[in-house]
C-alpha cells in the first residue's frame, strides 16, 4: 500500500495549505538521497514477494460467504513473534486497506542462489498456515484478487450499512460502508476521505457488464446514459483487491534503471497472464483484470487535471489517474522510446537538475511530482531534509504505477530496488511461487544476455488496455519486441546491395501471449520461457531445484498456450456454469459461495483442478525444504 507513518492525520483543507511544502522539501530530500548514494555499488541480488490475502466468513447454514472484518485483530497477535524476535521470525504482516485484508511477506528476502526457488511455495504456505491456525470455525484466509460480491448488501461480517449521508464518512458510497476499511491505521480513512475531497465528488468506477442472455438493463445502481455499466463509488472497490508483487534489489542504481525499464513492457503481458477477477459488485463484467478498477479508485484529479474543464493557474493536465502504467523509460538508452509528451513540473525539473541529477530521472521525479499529497500527519510536517525522507516517499508512495524505482532507504543497509505490480494473485501457493519465480528468472536472464523489451511508451499504454479485456491472453494480440538479443537486426539483402538497419516500425509487432512465452512456431522469435531454458543451461542447477523451476516453467507456458485457463476464465466458467446462475450476468449468493468454497478446496490442495493447474499440481508443500522439496516434484514430472 505505501508509507505507513505514524501520527495524526491532517483534514484535506490543512492538507491542501501545506502541498506546496511536501512538494519543496521531498525534492529537497531526493537530491540530498541521490547525493548520497547515486554511487553505491555492489549490492547483491536479493528479492521478495508480498501476498494479499482475503479473509472470508462461510455460513454453511445459510450458504453465504462474507468478508470477516478482523484484520487488525489478527495482525496484532501475528505481530506478537517479530516483536519478540524480529530477526527470526519466517513472516512479516502488514495492515492492508480492506479490514478483511493481511499483506504477508517473507521474513527475511531471497538472494542470488537459484536454491532459493525451493523455498517460495513452502514459505507462502508458511504464511497461509499461520494465518489459518488463527482463524475460527467457518473463517478462512483466500488469495483471491476480488471478492466477487464486493459492495453487495450484506457482503460483511459482521454487517454494517453504507451510509453515504453522514458527513463523517470517510467513502460516501452507497455500496461500501467505512467499517470496511482497516481501523487501526488512519492513514487507510485518511486517503479514501482526502481523494475523494480533493477530487471535488466521489470516485466514479464503471465497467462494462458481461451481457448474457437474460441480463437486465439498466444494471442496478448504474450511471445515467450507461444503463450497462457496473458502477462503484469508493476507493475500497479497488485497494480493497488483492495482488502479488515482487521487490528487486539491484547491484547499483544503473542497474535498478536498466530492470525498470526492461520489465515495463512486461507488465501488460503478465496481467493477462495472471488475469483473476471477472466479478464485481456481484456482476460478472467484461474484464478479468482490477487493474483499471483500482485506477479509478484513487483518481483524485480535478476536472480541469482530467481535460473536462479549461486549466486553471498552475494547473497540469495529468493525463492518468495517480494509479496506473508508468510514463517514461528512466535509461539513456531507451529515451528514443519514450514517445508520449511526459507533463512534469518545470520548476521542479530545473531544481533537480541544479541537484546534478540527470534529465531522465529529473523527468521522472519532476512527473511523479505533479501530484499532491493527499495524506500527511502532523508530526511529519516540519523534517531534516539532509537526512528524513517522509515527504519524498509521501507523493512517491501514493503514485502507485506498475513500476515502481525505489532509492535506498536513509541510513539503511538497503540498495537501489525496483518493485513489479501489475501480477494478480493467484488461488494457489505452487500458481503465486510460479509467477514470482519466472519474473525473478526473467529479470537474471534480461542482464546476463543483455536483453532489450524496449518499445514505445504509448504501445505498452495500448497493451494495458488490452491485457484486462475477457480472455485476453487467449483473445488479444500485443506488441512486442521482434529482437530482443544486444545485436541490432538487419534486413535481408538483395541481390547487389548492401543489408540496412531495421527501421524503428519494423522493431516490434502484434504477437499473442502464447509466441511471447513459448516462441514462435517459425522461430523468429525464441520465447522468454526458451530463453531462461537457455540461461539455465549454463548454470549449475542442483536437481531438486531444476525439478522445482520446470515445474513453474512449465505451468507459465501452459496457461500462455491456453492449455490451462487463468484464473479469471476458470472463475468465469464456474460462474456460467453454476446450476443457480440465471444467465443474467448476476453472481448471487449462492454461487458466491459454492466458487469461494471451491477456490478454498483447490489451494488447500483438497480438490483437483486440471483446467487450472494441470495433473498432480497442488500447493501442498514442506516447511523444512533447503534442497527437500515436495514429493509430488519427482524428476519424472518436470519433463
Amino acid at each position: 500500500m505505501g508509507l505507513l507513518t505514524e501520527g495524526s492525520p491532517l483534514s484535506w483543507k490543512e492538507t491542501k495549505k501545506l502541498s506546496t511544502h511536501v512538494r519543496e522539501h521531498g525534492i529537497q530530500q531526493f537530491i540530498h538521497l541521490y547525493a548520497r548514494l547515486k554511487d553505491r555499488q555492489g549490492d547483491v541480488l536479493k528479492w521478495g514477494d508480498e501476498v494479499e490475502y482475503i479473509l472470508v466468513k462461510f455460513n454453511d447454514n445459510k450458504k453465504t460467504a462474507q468478508v470477516s472484518l478482523r484484520a487488525q485483530e489478527l495482525l496484532a497477535k501475528l505481530n506478537e513473534k517479530e516483536n519478540a524476535d524480529p530477526e527470526g521470525v519466517k513472516s512479516l504482516w502488514r495492515p492492508e486497506y480492506g479490514a478483511y485484508m493481511i499483506e504477508g511477506t517473507p521474513g527475511k528476502p531471497y538472494g542470488g542462489l537459484l536454491a532459493h526457488f525451493n523455498v517460495v511455495e513452502a514459505n507462502m504456505r508458511y504464511r497461509r498456515n499461520e494465518l489459518t491456525s488463527l482463524l475460527p470455525p467457518g473463517e478462512f484466509v483466500l488469495s483471491i484478487t476480488n471478492f466477487p460480491r464486493l459492495g453487495c448488501p450484506k457482503f460483511t461480517y459482521p454487517e454494517f450499512d453504507v451510509t453515504p449521508n453522514d458527513e463523517e464518512s470517510a467513502a460516501k458510497s452507497f455500496f461500501f460502508p467505512d467499517e470496511a476499511i482497516f481501523p487501526g491505521h488512519p492513514r487507510f480513512k485518511t486517503l479514501t476521505r482526502n481523494i475523494r475531497q480533493r477530487r471535488g465528488e466521489k470516485v466514479a468506477i464503471k465497467l462494462k457488464v458481461f451481457l448474457d442472455k437474460n441480463t437486465k438493463l439498466p444494471i442496478e445502481g448504474s450511471p445515467p446514459n450507461e444503463p450497462d455499466c457496473v458502477y462503484m463509488d469508493a476507493m475500497g472497490f479497488g485497494m480493497g483487491c488483492c495482488c502479488l508483487q515482487l521487490t528487486f534489489q539491484a547491484c547499483n542504481i544503473e542497474e535498478a534503471r536498466t530492470l525498470y525499464d526492461q520489465l515495463a513492457p512486461l507488465c501488460p503481458i503478465m496481467l493477462a497472464l495472471s488475469a483473476a477477477s471477472p466479478a464485481y459488485r456481484g456482476y460478472l463484467t467484461e474484464s478479468d483484470c482490477r487493474w483499471n478498477v483500482i485506477s479509478a479508485s484513487v483518481d483524485c484529479r480535478l476536472p480541469e487535471e482530467r481535460g473536462e474543464k479549461p486549466l486553471q493557474e498552475g494547473q497540469f493536465r495529468i493525463h492518468k489517474s495517480r494509479y496506473d502504467s508508468i510514463d517514461s523509460y528512466l535509461s539513456p538508452d531507451s529515451e528514443k522510446y519514450n514517445d508520449v509528451p511526459l507533463v512534469y513540473d518545470e520548476k521542479i525539473y530545473e531544481q533537480l537538475r541544479a541537484g546534478n541529477i540527470d534529465h531522465l530521472l529529473a523527468q521522472h521525479i519532476a512527473h511523479l511530482f505533479i501530484r499532491d499529497t493527499v495524506s500527511l500527519f502532523s508530526e511529519k510536517v516540519y523534517q531534516n531534509d539532509e537526512q528524513d525522507t517522509d515527504h519524498f516517499e509521501n507523493i512517491q508512495s501514493t503514485n502507485w504505477q506498475t513500476m515502481r524505482f525505489k532509492p535506498p532507504p536513509p541510513n539503511s543497509s538497503i540498495g537501489w530496488r525496483v518493485e513489479f505490480r501489475p501480477c494478480e494473485l493467484q488461488l494457489t501457493d505452487f500458481e503465486n511461487a510460479a509467477i514470482v519465480c519466472f519474473i525473478v528468472l526473467l529479470t537474471r536472464v534480461i542482464l546476463s544476455f543483455q536483453l532489450n523489451f524496449l518499445i514505445p511508451i504509448s504501445k505498452v499504454d495500448e497493451n494495458m488496455q488490452k491485457a484486462q479485456k475477457r480472455n485476453a491472453c487467449q483473445s488479444e494480440k500485443f506488441w512486442f519486441r521482434k529482437y530482443i538479443t544486444k545485436r541490432s537486426p538487419v534486413c535481408p539483402t538483395e541481390a547487389g546491395k548492401s543489408a540496412k538497419i531495421l527501421d524503428e516500425n519494423e522493431e516490434y509487432e502484434l504477437m499473442s501471449i502464447d509466441e511471447i512465452i513459448n516462441g514462435k512456431v517459425d522461430t523468429s522469435f525464441p520465447g522468454l520461457v526458451p530463453l531462461i531454458h537457455s540461461y539455465l543451461g549454463s548454470m549449475d542447477v542442483d536437481a531438486d531445484t531444476h525439478c522445482t523451476i520446470q515445474q513453474y516453467l512449465r505451468l507459465i507456458q501452459r496457461r500462455a498456450s491456453g492449455e490451462l485457463l487463468t484464473t479469471a476464465s476458470w472463475i468465469r466458467n464456474e460462474i456460467l456454469n453454476h446450476q443457480d446462475y440465471k444467465q443474467d450476468s448476476v453472481v448471487s449468493e449462492q454461487i458466491n459461495y459454492d466458487l469461494l468454497k471451491k477456490a478454498r478446496e483447490i489451494q488447500e490442495g483438497f480438490r483437483a483442478c486440471p483446467e487450472l493447474l494441470g495433473q498432480g499440481n497442488n500447493s501442498k508443500t514442506k516447511d523444512n525444504i533447503p534442497l527437500a522439496i515436495q514429493k509430488h516434484l519427482t524428476i519424472n514430472g518436470c519433463n
